[in-house]
Parts: C-alpha cells; structure tokens; sequence
C-alpha cells in the first residue's frame, strides 16, 4: 500500500461519527469515547444528552478524554446527522416495519466504504429503549448485534466496543488486502443526498402529500414512515432529490390553482 493509501484509509477512519442519542448515564458517554479510541476512531456527537460529560464521563473515559471534550452537543438527531451520506442506526428492539437489516460486520464495511467519500454515522440509542422508530426512520439500516435472545440488551458501551471493532477490522482487511476503502461498485458513481437534504425533501413529501389529500396529517405517521424506508433504501443523489422536489412543487401549484 502506498502512504496516499494508507492516509486516504485513515481519513476514513476519521469520517465515522458515532451519535449517541439521550443517554441517561454520563460514564457512558466516557466508556464509548474509550471504546472508540482503542479502535481508531474520534468522532463522537451527542444528541440531547440526560446530563453533559462531567467528572464521571472522564474517568470512565481513562484517556479518551479528548473525545468528549470535543463532542458536539446537539438539540436533535436530523441536527447531528445533517452532513452525513450514510447513517446506521443501532438498536436491539423489534420493529412492526420491517427495516432493512446489516450484521455489525455488514455495517461496518458499509460505513468504511462510504466514509472514503464523506461523513457516515452510527447512531446508538438510549440505554433504556433504543431508537425510536422516528429516530430510525433518519437512518437508511439498521444493525444489531446478535446477542442471546432470551437477554439481548447490552450495555450503551459494550455494544459500541462491538462496532468499534467491527469497523476496526474491516480497516485492518481493507489495508492488508492493499485495497483502498472505496465506495463499492453496486453503491453507483453518484453522489448521495445528505441527511439533511432528505430531511428537507421528506418535510415537502409530507406537506405536499396532505395538500393533495393522499394523507391526513394525523394519521400519516406510518406511511410517511414506510416512505422514508423506501426513499432511504433507494438513496436518491442530489440531482434525482432536485427532481423529486420539482414535482412535488408542480403537484402543489396544481392542488392550489
């Protein structure tokens, strides 16, 4: 591997954001850091936490420190994932909508092979009940790790060592293999919307949708929900959003002229 490869491999590592979302205990937030740093990774956010890093997140940090230190703090999760290509989500709960499903190992070649081009996230729920399925719906998979059935609830932490190195050894195979982490070939050339700008196209879906009548705005969670999967799993690139929103402002002029 030439030392642009290497470098190039690293960026990578330095583009995965791990969010962490509500957490309750502040010596998670310190544990995660930890467990991210022993397997290369920096980029921690948290999304309204219970409490900041304090005193506690430090010491079960032991040397991770930095990371929280840094760690933005953001009102919402859409506010947390707004540069990201790709977003993960985490959670062990069972969902009525089935949501497309990644192995941790699947997840983390995914979120190294897109990091090569932009920022990616894994989102991590809050330790007492996860994702919500509002929460999940900004994200495009979902991953889990299959623990015990019978007891299938790790700790915020332990989960998140689980991914780390996860994605730690997909880093490892990638740069042994004398390969650089690349977008796969299946994924296309093009350039995939941001969170953000798909949060701003699924606002206008919404609104629009109920200016036509096809949706009653108290009833329109659950469709506009499996339209978000739909949307999530087909990751249309910026030009094709551009599009989509065209039409939808064409379908609105029609509904009020």
């Amino acid at each position: 591997m030439t030392n642009a490869d290497a470098h190039a491999d690293s960026e990578a590592l330095g583009r995965i954001r791990f969010v962490l979302v509500e957490t309750s205990l502040t010596g998670n937030q310190g544990a995660v850091a930890r467990a991210m740093k022993t397997m290369g990774l920096d980029q921690l956010a948290l999304v309204n936490p219970r409490r900041a890093p304090d005193a506690e997140a430090l010491a079960r940090a032991v040397g991770a420190d930095d990371l929280l230190q840094r760690a933005p703090i953001h009102p919402t999760l859409p506010e947390a994932l707004g540069d990201c290509r790709l977003v993960i989500g985490a959670s062990a709960r069972r969902r009525a909508i089935e949501w497309p499903l990644l192995s941790p190992a699947d997840a983390a070649r995914k979120l190294l092979a897109e990091a090569a081009e932009g920022p990616v996230a894994l989102v991590l729920g809050r330790e007492s009940s996860g994702l919500s399925n509002e929460e999940l719906a900004h994200c495009h998979y979902l991953t889990q790790i299959p623990a015990n059935p019978a007891f299938s609830s790790l700790n915020l932490a332990a989960a998140a060592q689980v991914f780390a190195y996860e994605i730690r050894q997909a880093w490892l195979a990638a740069t042994t293999a004398d390969m650089p982490a690349t977008s796969p070939a299946d994924e296309g050339a093009h350039e995939p919307a941001s969170a953000e700008e798909m949060a701003g196209f699924f606002e206008h879906l919404r609104e629009t949708l109920v200016l036509v009548g096809f949706a009653k705005p108290e009833q329109s969670h659950k469709l506009l929900r499996r339209l978000r999967r739909l949307f999530n799993r087909a990751r249309p690139d910026r030009t094709e959003i551009n599009i989509l929103r065209g039409m939808l402002k064409a379908l609105g002029r029609h509904a009020n002229s």
